[in-house]
């Protein structure tokens, strides 16, 4: 699952007599759920299920570090100094991740799979520790947008660079399923992918689509810090409370900034990112984190970006929302539960 799951469904099922149609299943180690209003001209749900999947099943051929038959692992199982030749959707989330790390003077990095091993989270990891100075100065020198290259159809590398693609891959997968139902005539729907979420339309009694921003808890129970409703709107928010491990009292996050190859170690505990483009939401939500709750504020805030930060203060929490997200979403204000 996810760590970065922390966004929860605020959703009707029925209004006004009309039904809200559902499909769900597993994805790309998690789950997904597709709503949407049926109309005449749409398909039935067992015909959107089988679109969804085939998407799906696609873009998890393509990414899965799990799978030793993936694309991805191919590459990263390639020498250095080795091409690949990569489907059209690698190349352009290659590139996309090339923007943000060039933006970001390298807090975002698709090439940090060898420190998520290295500290336990990653597919080859060999348990969760604090690796000493060499291990991190050895695995560090395999991290870094500047060892790729992409040369017309393949993406070459100059050392043993490793990509991992989920800080990307699940906002991409809401934006191809989203524009899929749009093309089979479906005007209204809610899509969420392993915690990613864009939202189109109305349900069935007029009303939005419907989100809350949780707030992290040690308990069961779910806090509501912020709800709002979305149209034409992706949604992504990343988070260091769900994935971490404990070791000589220190707390090690699963959010990692490549620029020292260390897990984050400051006061933000969750950060949501509202955005037309889900991808943009999805990539943006994680350098936000990495950045923090001052640096990644003031990118936000250059960037003319809707986020909304939630920061650990003691043993309370405190919230701060960019101008753009407070546009966007004039007097939808805290909501309790």
């Amino acid at each position: 699952m996810r760590a970065s799951l922390l966004v929860m469904l605020l959703t009707l099922l029925y209004g006004c007599g009309e039904r809200i149609e559902r499909v769900s299943g597993p994805t790309m180690g998690s789950t997904y759920t597709i709503q949407y209003v049926p109309a005449a001209q749409t398909p039935d749900s067992q015909r959107v299920k089988t679109e969804v999947e085939t998407i799906l099943g696609a873009l998890d051929q393509q990414f899965s570090n799990w799978r030793g038959d993936s694309v991805v692992s191919r590459f990263n199982d390639l020498p250095a100094g080795a091409c690949q030749a990569l489907p059209d959707d690698m190349r352009r989330l290659v590139a996309y991740g090339e923007s943000l790390s060039r933006e970001s003077g390298g807090a975002f990095d698709l090439t940090v799979l060898p420190l998520m091993n290295l500290w336990g989270f990653g597919p080859k990891s060999r348990g969760e520790h604090s690796p000493d100075a060499g291990e991190l100065e050895r695995e560090e020198a395999r991290v870094g947008h500047q060892h790729l290259r992409l040369d017309g159809e393949k993406l070459c590398k100059d050392v043993a660079v490793q990509l991992d693609f989920d800080s990307i891959v699940a906002g991409y997968a809401v934006d191809q399923v989203s524009d899929r139902l749009s093309a089979l005539g479906v005007q209204a729907y809610l899509v969420e992918i392993t915690g990613e979420l864009k939202a189109v339309g109305h349900k069935p009694d007029g009303s939005p689509w419907r989100i809350a921003l949780e707030v992290p808890s040690g308990g069961s129970e779910q806090q509501v810090e912020r709800a709002v409703a979305l149209d034409g709107y992706g949604v992504s928010t990343s988070g260091d409370y769900r994935n971490y491990f404990e070791e000589g009292g220190q707390r090690y996050s699963h959010t990692f900034d490549p620029r020292v190859g260390r897990p984050v170690k400051h006061a933000l505990a969750a950060v949501t990112v509202v955005d037309p483009s889900a991808l943009h939401a999805d990539g943006l939500s994680t350098l936000l984190m990495v950045l923090g709750p001052e640096e990644g504020y003031a990118f936000a805030e250059r960037h003319d970006i809707a986020a909304f930060f939630i920061m650990r203060q003691g043993q309370s929490f405190v919230t701060r929302a960019t101008p753009r997200f407070e546009s966007l979403f004039p007097g939808q204000g805290k909501t309790k539960q």
